[in-house]
């Protein structure tokens, strides 16, 4: 997962004879974007076409959709640009500029811990980033990333695009052909796309773009993808591995679990139930299955055993020196100090955070960001500087789909787990609740708040913090009995334990660089995944699996011997009528060796040509470990073949405007 800024040419020269040339290196970040809500896409015209996965625009979909149109189930189909229409609160970025800024965020923290560490670090990262926006907060975004750890802190700049257009979408029995049961897992036979389009000026923008390769790539081929995976841990301490393994982890696994119980009863009340709930119930479902294959690795490899073994390796060779002594102290002893606070703090803090989701999430993001809003900029915490408020104001006005019944349930739920956890007599939980239960408590708030409505959100974050104390909302009024102690509960928690982890995996991050060069491999060392534009490289190949070979393609002559007619391994109907129409030797689906993880969801597979071959949409089973490590010779990365993509776009959809303008690179 390299960044963009530190690629690995002599070793790509090495084994692939390629060297990207800067060329090369500017097309592809130039032709790549990132998705806010979580996604990577990439531009595959020259008139601002952006292919994703479908699963990525499913919340477009979702809010789209009316009683009279399921755009999520049953597709969404444009013939011009006037039926394209806008994705509310949808944000692009594209990668403008990368400048190391560890040297500013050193300078300002040195000599500091706890507290005034979170401060100072607060007060440089606000001006970094209101520099970096130039005044210009509605063109730019800029995001303070710290890479390896905090060894190194970067400052990435981005070209916002925030009118987001949706263009097409097939239906969702065929973007999730096998559900559930087939998810992360291959052969795989699903066409996991959307296409959207950017607009600016209320035209189509012009942007560099990958050429779409109508053949889709071959057998042992190099491929890279370029896309912005989400989180990995493969730089983590052992400790904080058995952290994540005794403690974040169960914990994520019996919230998702209760929720997703929740939402399938939810969905077989009625059909309009389930039509509100399809898209959380997917995300919550995949989300599980990801936590689980991560625990399972936790549990049964040796990879804790390992880290700690390279943990102490670190430690010894910081104690045989008295200057590295000097520089990088015994930073494993301050993680653990950081991890005991950690336990104790983390049922109150997450558990609250939890239950303040959904509309008592915006009702939380109004009090907390007029607030912060009272203060000089230098003192706000992350996500409130005065560059970043257009995000939250774009978010707050957007005209997305509120489903009271739904939003009552799930705040019900979360308010049960919460008294559970915390016992009946907390004083958050009383505050919350008083002496009423839980349904009766949500059923009131959801019912009697005015937050459902954008222009309402708006008059109180326009009308700052008077309007927002002057507010009787219950929602609001709620919040604010709740936010002193909420406040007061994350303060404690970045002080006491973000700050020192902070400084600790800084330290540790930079005694592993440093005795990485003096071995001589420090350029074969890249960062954990932030969210942030990176590039990995593979070949397209199968794998062995309990002694049987997985080859790399599936084709449309699988997927209709694998469909059963009965969910969720039922085609939908035009697919069934296109069958004898298409060859069933067509590529659908392939793996490679790229290393992907959640947040590589739409990235593109792209050839030493820089043309599209692919579109990245899952895993396999192997890969859910990627997140503590990489295994070449399981990890898989999964994706739709552009042959198979244009080959539906003519034959089954019958969208040949759409398809040519793949082919030729404009309308």
């Amino acid at each position: 997962m390299w960044t963009f800024d530190h690629l690995p040419r002599a070793s790509l020269q090495k084994h692939y004879q390629f060297t990207p040339t800067p060329q090369w290196t500017k097309h592809v970040i130039q032709s790549s974007a990132r998705l806010a809500e979580g996604c990577s896409a990439s531009f595959v015209s020259a008139d601002g076409l952006v292919m994703t996965n479908h699963h990525c625009a499913n919340a477009c979909l979702d809010a789209l959709s009316d009683k009279n149109h399921d755009y999520f189930r049953n597709g969404f189909y444009t013939s011009s640009l006037a039926e394209e229409r806008q994705c509310p609160a949808m944000e692009l970025d594209r990668l403008d500029s990368i400048k190391d800024v560890s040297a500013d965020i050193d300078r300002a923290t040195a000599g500091k811990s706890g507290a005034a560490y979170s401060d100072a670090r607060q007060a440089i990262e606000g001006r970094l980033t209101k520099e970096c926006v130039d005044g210009n907060p509605t063109r730019w975004r800029c995001d303070i990333v710290s890479l390896y750890h905090g060894g190194q802190t970067a400052l990435y700049r981005y070209r916002r695009y925030q009118d987001v257009r949706a263009v097409m979408a097939p239906e969702q029995d065929i973007a999730f052909f096998g559900g559930d049961p087939d998810n992360f897992n291959y052969p795989r036979y699903d066409i996991d796309l959307s296409m959207l389009r950017v607009y600016e000026n209320g035209a189509p923008v012009h942007t560099p773009y990958l050429p779409f390769n109508p053949n889709g790539p071959k057998a042992g081929e190099l491929v890279f993808t370029s896309g912005n995976p989400g989180r990995t841990q493969r730089g983590l301490s052992a400790a904080e591995l058995r952290f994540q393994r005794d403690v974040i982890n169960p914990r994520m696994i019996e919230s998702n679990t209760l929720l997703e119980g929740m939402l399938w009863q939810y969905a077989r009340e009625s059909d309009r139930h389930r039509q509100e709930s399809q898209n959380t119930f997917f995300l919550v479902q995949n989300r599980l299955k990801a936590f689980s294959g991560i625990q399972e690795s936790l549990r049964s490899s040796s990879i804790i055993a390992q880290r700690a073994q390279e943990d102490d390796a670190l430690q010894a060779w910081i104690n045989a020196d008295p200057a590295r002594v000097k520089q990088y102290g015994t930073p494993f002893r301050q993680v653990d100090a950081a991890l005991t606070t950690s336990r104790t703090l983390l049922p109150r803090y997450v558990g609250l955070r939890q239950a303040l989701r959904g509309i008592a999430g915006t009702a939380l993001t109004l009090v907390d960001g007029t607030t912060q809003r009272t203060r000089p900029d230098a003192q706000r915490l992350a996500g409130f500087h005065d560059a970043q408020l257009g995000e939250i104001e774009a978010e707050l006005g957007a005209q997305t789909p509120f489903y009271p019944e739904l939003e009552t349930a799930t705040l019900a739920l979360a308010l049960t787990t919460l008294r559970q956890q915390l016992g009946t007599d907390d004083p958050l939980v009383h505050t919350l609740l008083g002496h009423d239960d839980p349904d009766s408590v949500a059923a009131h708030l959801v019912q009697s708040t005015t937050l459902s409505d954008p222009k309402n959100r708006l008059a109180l974050w326009k009308g700052g913090d008077k309007a927002v104390k002057a507010s009787s909302d219950p929602l609001i009024v709620v919040i604010r009995r709740l936010y002193p102690a909420y406040a007061a509960l994350r303060k404690h928690f970045n002080d006491d334990v973000t700050a020192p982890l902070n400084q600790a995996n800084t330290r540790i991050a930079r005694a592993r660089l440093a005795h990485a060069q003096s071995l001589g491999q420090a350029d074969e060392r890249y960062p954990d995944a932030t969210f942030s534009p990176r590039l990995s490289y593979g070949t397209v190949t199968g794998w062995t699996q309990n002694g049987h070979a997985i080859a790399p393609f599936t084709t449309f002559g699988g997927m209709y011997q694998h469909a059963t007619g009965h969910p969720p391994f039922a085609l939908p109907q035009r697919w069934l009528d296109a069958r004898s129409a298409l060859k069933p030797d067509t590529k659908l689906d392939f793996v490679s060796t790229n290393d992907i993880v959640g947040g590589n969801s739409g990235s593109p597979v792209i050839d030493r040509n820089g043309h599209a071959v692919g579109l990245i949409f899952d895993g396999n089973l192997p890969s859910l470990a990627g997140d503590l490590y990489y295994d070449i010779t399981q990890n898989r990365a999964v994706a739709t073949d552009t042959s198979a993509i244009i080959s539906a776009l003519r034959t089954v959809y019958h969208e040949p405007t759409l398809a040519d303008e793949l082919s030729h690179g404009h309308r």
